[in-house]
This record gives C-alpha cells, structure tokens and sequence, in this order.
C-alpha cells in the first residue's frame, strides 16, 4: 500500500492522486502523452559533465558499427580520426548523426570521437546516430523513454543473406532450360 493512503487516515481516497493515472510532475503538468515538438529539447536534462566524465557505447546498423565515446567538450565530432563535415560530406547523413544529441540539447555541450567500421556511408550515419543513444542512456538513464519515441534506440538489423548451395544468389535459382 503506498505511504499516506486511506490506511493512515489521511484525506485522499484509498490511491490519491494515482486513481486518476496522473502522476505530478516537476513542474505541475499531467503525464497525459501530449504531442511532443520535434525541435524542442528536452528539459531537465542533467548529465554530469565533470572533466573525466567518458561515456562508450556500441551502435550497429545493418552492418555497420560504430565505437562511441562523448566527453565534455564543445560539440566537436571526430570519426577515425576525420571531422564530421570529412568523413560525411552529405549534409543529410550529418543531420542525422547531430540528432541525437540536438533532442537532448546537449549538441555544444559533448566531443563526440568515434570509430566505424563495415557497412555503406548510411548505414554507418544510422550506426554512429545509434551509438550516440546508447551513450547517452549510459549518461543519463531518464532519456530512454524520449529517444526510444524518437525511433533512436532502433537497430536496423538487415544484413545481406548468406548464398546457399546450388544456388547462384542468396535466393536467385539458375536459369530453367528445357533441352
């Protein structure tokens, strides 16, 4: 039974405020699943950013994966040793990296170094978005739910088909010939 309930002699109903499947929030509003905009970060978002802080996590695409690591920084994006604009010079694949880290608002605030390997330029771009996630879930648990919402936290698991015997392709038969 939760604390301060009708058992105690208070003068909630028997569940309080949970009853109704609201529960208070930090700043009075109610849980009801309202649309979130896209462009705004999220708020009350507190990573520890101390000098030493490092937070490492693997993102895979397809077969693609990328090694990320974020640390307190400027904003500053090294991959293999190359900047973002180098090694990702369409502007797509670079969007798509930074939104992780824009959502969070955090896009200034951490160095994101990263090593990638297997895979197209997309699926690496998909695989770099995902490590940066997972890092920052490591940095900061509270995050899943909005990222996860967001599609982030999604592994893009397709990867080519393996060839079988007596076939020319994974699925492609030989040519039928009559005579």
């Amino acid at each position: 039974m939760l604390e301060g309930s009708a058992r105690s002699g208070g003068q909630q109903d028997e569940f309080g405020y949970y009853a109704e499947g609201e529960e208070p929030s930090a700043d009075g509003e109610s849980a009801d699943g309202d649309e979130v905009d896209a462009d705004q970060p999220i708020a009350d978002v507190t990573i520890d950013l101390t000098a030493g802080a490092r937070y490492t996590a693997t993102g895979k695409r397809k077969s693609a994966v990328a090694r990320v690591i974020l640390t307190p920084g400027t904003g500053v994006y090294t991959i293999g040793g190359k900047d973002l604009e180098t090694y990702f010079p369409r502007h797509a694949l670079q969007r798509t990296i930074r939104q992780a880290l824009e959502v969070v608002g955090y896009d200034t605030q951490l160095d994101v170094t990263a090593r990638i390997h297997g895979g197209g330029v997309s699926a690496q771009a998909g695989a770099l978005r995902h490590g940066i996630s997972r890092a920052l879930i490591v940095a900061q648990p509270g995050l899943r739910g909005e990222l996860k919402k967001r599609g982030f936290l999604t592994r893009d698991s397709r990867v080519k088909e393996r060839k079988k015997a007596g076939l020319k392709k994974a699925r492609k038969r030989p040519q039928f010939s009559k005579r």
